[in-house]
């Protein structure tokens, strides 16, 4: 007789109860299992440089650490292939960038982008000519991306990329091992749009070296916190716009659970050193787990302007500032009351009128004085 009979007729029942077990239980755990073993290598790199201080010997003795980095790399995989593409986080940034790339590309986006580009130069200075329209990224078949800390290699799939994917620690033999940060820069390819898709066809592993202006798209997925100094992420970004071609690409998803304000002033930051480098934001979303920032490239010479403003510290996340991380892991820092009232008005994430957005967000705030600030990474002291 089973339980429903007998709570039917009032018999009680005598054997163990077993109560069915969720099958997301077993599941969540074990996302939870593998995104620690994640964050606490993120958490060891960043008190190695709190205690160090030399991010270059931090960086060389992990890439070193072959057992820590393989486990980091199936970690990844298993999160993307078992947990990730089930609640659409994994293929939500994915589909994104691709959505991106084709709109920009293929739908017009970039024309509209140069269109608007001459008629602001014609608008300042009638005498100075208008930005270089002609690329030869729309008359190429295939959009060249290059898919920085791949692991699994996420954008073979799509017949539109020729896709080239570099790991320091590959999870999938077609992902080529790489450290990006010691990537070394050679003199671009004087080759046609065919004989450039063939080089890229023909790497050799491990990639030590690639040709500047070789990429349309550069994609950073989950990187950029990866690294534990807010420099290293600014030679990220730097090599990322040597790596281009005018008018190319660079795709930034970063990591953030809070809600869509809370660290406004972080993005901002991040995009005034961004564009000091030669880009202009193209897109921005925050998704409930991660922001997602589109830059175009604007100059084809890599601006490293360190004199006027100290860039790369702009490049924080909340982390490098939460010094107790194994007693306190929310990963948010206390904020001063005068931040908060920043962020009460909502604007705070929009630069000034000079970093104007391309996709039509507001490009002012209302707030008096608000223009007047300095960095931004000031305000989190």
């Amino acid at each position: 007789m089973d339980l429903r009979e007998q709570v039917e007729t009032g018999e009680a029942h005598t054997g163990p109860l077993f109560m069915p077990i969720p099958v997301e239980v077993p599941r969540k755990k074990e996302q939870e299992k593998l995104s620690g073993l994640v964050k606490n290598v993120h958490r060891r790199l960043r008190r190695k440089y709190r205690e160090v201080g030399d991010f270059d010997r931090i960086w060389r003795e992990h890439c070193e650490d072959e057992q820590t980095l393989s486990q980091y790399a199936l970690a990844m995989k298993n999160l993307a292939d078992n947990h990730w593409t089930k609640n659409c986080e994994g293929e939500g940034r994915i589909e994104w960038c691709r959505s991106v790339c084709q709109e920009y590309f293929l739908d017009g986006g970039m024309k509209r982008m140069l269109e608007k580009d001459a008629k602001s130069a014609a608008t300042i200075n009638t005498s100075r000519p208008a930005p270089d329209q002609q690329s030869s990224i729309s008359q190429l078949g295939k959009m060249r991306l290059l898919d920085v800390g791949s692991c699994f290699n996420p954008f073979l799939k799509f017949d539109e990329f020729l896709t080239v994917g570099i790991d320091i620690v590959p999870a999938v033999e077609s992902v080529y091992k790489c450290d990006f940060l010691n990537l070394q820069l050679q003199q671009p390819l004087q080759l046609a749009g065919d004989a450039v898709e063939t080089f890229l066809r023909h790497l050799h592993n491990p990639i030590d070296a690639l040709p500047a202006q070789l990429f349309h798209v550069v994609v950073f997925s989950l990187l950029l916190s990866y690294f534990p100094s807010p420099y290293q992420r600014w030679i990220c970004c730097k090599k990322a716009h040597e790596l281009l071609e005018l008018h190319g690409l660079l795709l930034i998803i970063t990591p953030d659970s809070s809600h869509q304000n809370r660290h406004a002033l972080m993005m901002r930051s991040w995009r005034v050193a961004v564009e000091s480098l030669g880009f202009k934001r193209y897109k921005y979303v925050k998704y409930s787990h991660m922001h997602l920032i589109a830059f175009r490239k604007m100059s084809l010479t890599t601006t490293s302007d360190l004199v006027s403003r100290n860039y790369p510290e702009m490049l924080y996340i909340p982390q490098d500032f939460n010094s107790n991380e194994e007693e306190d892991l929310t990963d948010v820092p206390v904020r001063s009351d005068f931040e908060d009232d920043q962020l009460a008005w909502g604007f705070t994430e929009l630069p000034e009128t000079p970093y104007d957005s391309d996709s039509g967000e507001s490009q002012s705030s209302s707030l008096p004085g608000f223009h007047e600030l300095e960095d931004p990474i000031l305000l989190q002291s």
